[in-house]
């Protein structure tokens, strides 16, 4: 029965993250979608026609068999409608679906997926602390930021965000796992980007709109305000989405440079959203951007892939050859008897048939992750490339190394792997 029970907690929770990530994305795509559109429409505006007065820009675009003639007022018309439509639901329920899906997988899993005892010894509540704190100073302190000085210069104030960001994602890295350091500073930037919506946009519009109610002139301060900020959103939904993405990819998270392809991912948000918005404002063709984009996405690979490169052996043929070869050739190998010690003492007691790992929280290994499963000298030689990829080229596998895998087990893995696909 308590098995049972237990069982029950685990399919819960696992059908929890499910619908919460599902919810998640569909508000993701709603607000990212809206908000690029906004952004596109207002860089698109013809300014230089005989418009109405009060009104900025106007365009006429074509959509599912209808006509739409928009126009815009900086600060808003004469008469205010009756109606109007509020785009801010979107932004709420992303970060408030985010932050249960925060809660699901990594606080009440905290010491598989949050902490990383090799880097730092916290316990659970210790390092849920941490994490709730960050989210909460990183989006004051971003504010004190914009309200202040150098918030005026939005080329400088840019620049000095760009430099918390390397420093936070640095600092993540340091205390948690690698996939929680690249979640939470996705989650600080998207923290920030829906307190934009909350804290700022929302509340001088509602500003501008009891103005003209009680027949005051707006200050258009507020428009130049919520603009700032909207602009920064802009620029930060790129990296927010590779961020939330690189989990499944341990390349990217859990690499002894993840920190550095972390931070260089923001610089990509910003050439590829420069080029789009260039684009949107009739500004040009920046190509450029096409290129420095490239550019960097090559040195994140590098970076990647530096556990690989940094091998004394000569295995630059290998890759080609990863796909090709035969499982008597992986356990043939006069290492294999170790490798096998290896997996079975390190990975083994998730990936079973019956697991046997069990967490100090709520998220027990029932069945094997990812139905991958590795006990017989077969199952290895067949999952041969993923263990490389998880356990020798990255430190995904184990998470938090819970099962204390030593950097010299990493090496015999990775030697084993390249010499028998050589």
């Amino acid at each position: 029965m308590e098995l049972t029970s237990q069982l029950l907690m685990v399919f819960a929770l696992d059908w929890a993250e499910f619908a919460v990530r599902w919810l998640h994305v569909i508000t993701a795509i709603a607000w990212i979608g809206s908000s690029f559109y906004f952004i596109a429409l207002d860089l698109g505006l013809w300014r230089d026609r005989d418009l109405p007065e009060g009104v900025h820009g106007e365009e006429w675009q074509v959509h599912g068999g209808g006509f739409y003639h928009i126009q815009k007022y900086l600060v808003a018309p004469k008469a205010l409608p009756e109606h109007l439509t509020w785009f801010k639901w979107e932004s709420y329920a992303t970060w408030m679906s985010g932050f249960a899906l925060l809660v699901l997988v990594y606080y009440l899993g905290a010491d598989l997926y949050l902490i990383d005892a090799e880097k730092a010894e916290l316990s659970p509540m210790l390092a849920i602390g941490l994490s709730l704190g960050s989210i909460v100073l990183g989006w004051l302190g971003y504010n004190l930021l914009c309200q202040s000085k150098l918030g005026e210069n939005s080329t400088l104030l840019m620049v000095i965000l760009y430099g918390l960001i390397v420093v936070l994602s640095y600092g993540f890295d340091q205390i948690f796992t690698g996939r929680a350091a690249f979640l939470h500073l996705g989650a600080i930037t998207a923290t920030i980007m829906s307190a934009n919506v909350l804290m700022i946009i929302i509340p001088n519009q509602r500003i501008v709109v009891a103005d003209l109610k009680a027949g005051r002139t707006p200050d258009a301060k507020y428009g130049k305000i919520a603009k700032q900020r909207s602009t920064h959103n802009n620029y930060l939904t790129l990296p927010v989405i590779f961020l939330m993405l690189s989990n499944h990819y341990p390349l990217a998270f859990a690499t002894d440079y993840s920190w550095v392809i972390a931070a260089l991912v923001f610089l990509m948000g910003v050439t590829i959203r420069h080029y789009f918005n260039t684009l949107h404002a009739r500004g040009g063709n920046p190509r450029w951007t096409w290129a420095a984009t490239t550019i960097i996405f090559l040195v994140i690979m590098v970076l990647s892939l530096m556990p690989l490169l940094n091998q004394s052996r000569d295995d630059d043929q290998a890759e080609a050859k990863l796909q090709h070869k035969m499982v008597s050739q992986l356990t043939a190998h006069p290492e294999f008897e170790t490798v096998q010690d290896i997996v079975l003492g390190r990975c083994s007691m998730c990936h079973a048939a019956e697991p046997f790992y069990e967490t100090a929280g709520l998220r027990d290994i029932l069945w094997a992750p990812n139905a991958v499963q590795l006990e017989t000298a077969h199952d290895i030689a067949l999952n041969a490339k993923s263990i490389i990829t998880q356990s020798a080229l990255s430190h995904a596998m184990p998470p938090a190394n819970v099962s204390y895998m030593e950097d010299e087990e990493r090496q015999v893995l990775l030697r084993w792997y390249l010499e028998s696909t050589h």
